[in-house]
């Protein structure tokens, strides 16, 4: 079992270097003849502003990608097939298909059918499913498991990669992985007679098993696809029940499903955006953590920069999702140690939707330490 290991290890190894290397050169050749990918963020009605804004900033992450936004009205005028790819980001699926209407939802099914690709993204897996007495674009043939229960709260939550995942994230090979999760959808091949040619690909399953709300049933996420992909006649579609958007140190995965999804060369990113190591363990918000996650908000505004602090590293410890934004405010705080510990913080949640606030702080710092703290930050969130 320990040479097996050591094979495997040492084969992952050799894979990843040659995907580095080839796709390092690819990416800049990409670059250098302007041929970058075009990606349109879904931002109608029924898609979450904070999951548009964080999808864009986490396309940013590639160089090769030129990420825009797309309404309903503008899917209806025929604009979307400027772009390789569409994204429909976390939010509402229902309000979102409402908002697309008919017309501009026949022609999202017929882009994809055409050629190009699809990447949804919790809402948006819901948008694109077959499930039973539930609107939708019945775009995949996978199904939500458990629609009774959709609204089965916020976690970090674990996944683990099938062999076919890893050859999508070979970086995550032999890893512990996690990703943020709000009322994701948990999904299982459809048993709905569609074609054949539809190909189901599970990519990874759920470890945890989110069991928030009392008297909502246990076990229903663990073993449940968590990711998955379909070739769907000449295009793409790709779906993840979680927030990579959202989640530091795996933001990198969104530009790497817009790539599948464009049937287009995966490049390797930058080390400082790959970090999945920096989680350990599920977090679940329980009513109880709920409590303490306000509480530390009520601390936030305090006049004790003492207490400041220790609630801000306290609700970075707990992987708060609200509480990266809850930092720029805070960039405009009285007391430098918290202008500084905001600085840092943003820069550990690799928040470069914050940049214009911390250019604004950087620009108004006196004190000379917190100054250099602040530019550090824009230094790491302005490179890719």
């Amino acid at each position: 079992m320990k040479i097996r290991n050591i094979f495997k290890t040492a084969f992952y190894t050799l894979f990843l270097t040659v995907f580095i290397s080839c796709n390092i050169e690819n990416n800049e050749s990409l670059n250098h003849n302007n041929n970058k990918i075009k990606v349109a963020i879904f931002n109608g009605s029924g898609a979450s502003a904070v999951c548009i804004l964080e999808t864009y900033e986490s396309l940013k992450i590639d160089t090769g990608i030129s990420p825009g936004f797309i309404s309903a009205s503008e899917i209806t005028e025929g604009k979307l097939d400027d772009y390789d790819v569409i994204i429909f980001p976390g939010g509402s699926a229902s309000k979102e298909l409402n908002n697309l209407g008919q017309n501009a939802a026949n022609k999202v099914i017929k882009y994809v059918k055409s050629g190009h690709g699809a990447v949804g993204i919790c809402a948006g897996g819901y948008l694109f499913s077959t499930t039973k007495d539930y609107p939708s674009l019945e775009l995949v043939s996978a199904t939500e498991w458990d629609r009774e229960h959709y609204d089965k709260g916020r976690a970090l939550i674990e996944f683990e990669l099938t062999p076919e995942g890893e050859s999508v994230f070979p970086e995550l090979t032999n890893q512990s992985c996690f990703l943020q999760y709000y009322d994701g959808p948990v999904f299982m091949p459809a048993d709905s007679g569609r074609s054949n040619t539809l190909k189901y690909n599970e990519y990874a399953k759920f470890v945890t098993d989110i069991q928030i709300h009392k008297g909502y049933p246990a076990n229903i996420t663990p073993g449940k696809t968590f990711l998955f992909s379909e070739k769907i006649e000449n295009g793409r579609a790709i779906v993840v029940a979680g927030h990579p958007e959202s989640t530091p140190g795996m933001r990198w995965m969104v530009p790497r499903l817009a790539r599948w999804a464009a049937n287009k060369p995966l490049v390797s990113y930058n080390k400082k955006w790959v970090r999945p190591q920096i989680y350990s363990q599920p977090i679940l918000f329980k009513s109880e953590l709920v409590k303490k996650e306000k509480a530390y908000f009520w601390d936030l505004l305090s006049d004790n920069p003492e207490q400041k602090t220790e609630a801000m590293q306290k609700l970075w410890e707990m992987h708060s999702r609200p509480a990266v934004r809850w930092n720029m405010g805070l960039l405009r705080d009285s007391d430098y140690r918290v202008r500084e510990k905001a600085a840092i913080l943003l820069k550990r949640a690799e928040y470069s939707a914050a940049l214009p606030d911390l250019l604004t702080a950087y620009n108004m710092e006196i004190n000379s330490n917190t100054k250099s703290v602040i530019k550090e930050s824009i230094d790491f969130l302005s490179k890719y």
